[in-house]
């Protein structure tokens, strides 16, 4: 047994600017581990809260106080047990005590220190194979709108999802269409003054359709011209703009029976390989009804609707709701939470799609966690440097060439 010999939290700021916390676990034998936790724009209610209603400073507080006595001197392998004492600290049934960013930092934090000690990577401590034969696709966010761009397209991102035989290709791929789209947007518009959302994809003030055409064309062009599988996808986030029964987008209001309807047009009008969030949360059935129609084609990927936790994808599962889950640590808190998700998922011939916040960090352990967990899909950006820190991570796992010394 290792032991737990110090449990530091230190403020941060994310890629937005805003404040959040990185976690320090040590370990007797002199590891340690160190993560931060991100934190998302477009939330689902279902989501725990990020901080307690004091925020990070109530946050420190309370790490001080309650959080680093409960945790010094636990085995550091002990990773249900230290998720679990997380749960018992804080006393609620969703982290609204020490918030959910506290313990997703800890909770990373006490994993990749239990990782070093034994010399090897997260994705390995998480059962990744040593040479694993499928990588994880990129799933690229190409272009803002919603929450992440306001006066762009309704629908929040229009995604290159890039599921090649290694990581560099991967990267290649989608990277390549993000170019494309920009390219396109600057011969669109030459004198506006076209820049870049939350997540690095491109904004300008079009209209879902345009969109939808540069993205798909860029994709065409790309497997044309790099003879790699690349494809368009979507980010709906449709809750963003649900209300009475409704899905108001700026041209068009449909109701739900519409809403498949004009989503299933746009799969097979546009070759989409990836659609997440086209209903609102709490849309079980309407979701079913789209995997009905287009689910052999295409992922359909449940993020407000499930928000990692278990029990909301139980009932998606006795559902038929969608074939693919999207997995956010900070969702749920603990690396513990997510696993359960993770398996269940499995157990159901679901695929998962490990993903990033809108507001992130430059480091590299979502990367691990997708090869770990065996996504299908990692969603992490493309430009920035807290997205790119997560895409180098996955080419340093996949064994990218590497100069001889």
């Amino acid at each position: 047994m290792s032991a737990i010999s110090g449990v530091r939290l230190r403020l941060v700021f994310d890629s937005r600017g805003r404040e959040t916390l990185e976690a320090t676990i040590e370990t007797d034998r002199g590891f340690r581990g160190i993560a931060t936790a991100p934190s998302g724009e477009s939330t689902g209610t279902h989501e725990v809260p990020a901080f307690p209603k004091g925020g990070v400073a109530e946050a420190l507080s309370l790490g001080l106080t309650a959080v680093r006595p409960a945790l010094m001197g636990r085995d550091v392998a002990d990773q249900v047990g230290f998720d679990g004492k997380l749960h018992e600290v804080d006393g609620t049934a969703n982290f609204s005590r020490i918030g959910g960013n506290t313990a997703t930092a800890l909770s990373v934090a006490v994993a990749l220190a239990h990782a070093a000690e034994g010399g090897r990577t997260l994705a390995a401590s998480l059962g990744a194979p040593a040479h694993p034969t499928s990588w994880p696709g990129v799933v690229g966010n190409c272009l803002n709108g919603g929450r992440h761009a306001i006066g762009g397209p309704d629908m929040q991102e229009f995604i290159a999802f890039a599921p090649n035989a290694t990581p560099l290709d991967e990267v290649r791929a989608a990277i390549a269409v993000h170019r494309a789209v920009g390219e396109a947007l600057h011969r669109a518009y030459p004198t506006l003054a076209l820049g870049r959302g939350d997540e690095g994809g491109w904004v300008a003030p079009i209209g879902n359709v345009e969109a939808l055409e540069i993205l798909s064309s860029a994709c065409a062009t790309v497997r044309d011209s790099l003879k790699l599988s690349v494809f368009p996808g979507l980010d709906l986030a449709a809750s963003e703009f649900f209300s009475d029964g409704q899905y108001r987008y700026k041209d068009r209001t449909v109701d739900s029976d519409g809403q498949v309807s004009f989503v299933a047009e746009l799969v097979d009008r546009y070759g989409l390989k990836y659609v997440e969030d086209p209903f609102d949360q709490e849309a079980f059935g309407p979701f079913a009804q789209l995997t009905a129609a287009v689910g052999t084609k295409c992922l359909i990927v449940g993020d407000d609707l499930y928000t990692t936790r278990r029990a909301r994808l139980e009932r998606g599962v006795a559902e038929r709701s969608s074939n693919a889950v999207l997995i956010k640590v900070n969702q749920v808190g603990t690396l513990t939470d997510t696993l359960a998700t993770v398996a269940l998922a499995r157990t159901n011939d679901m695929a998962t799609v490990t993903s990033h916040r809108s507001g992130d960090l430059p480091e590299g352990w979502l990367a691990h966690l997708a090869v770990g967990f065996g996504s299908v899909g990692i969603k992490c950006g493309l430009l920035g440097g807290e997205r790119v820190a997560k895409l180098n991570e996955l080419l340093r796992l996949g064994g990218a060439t590497e100069a001889e010394n």
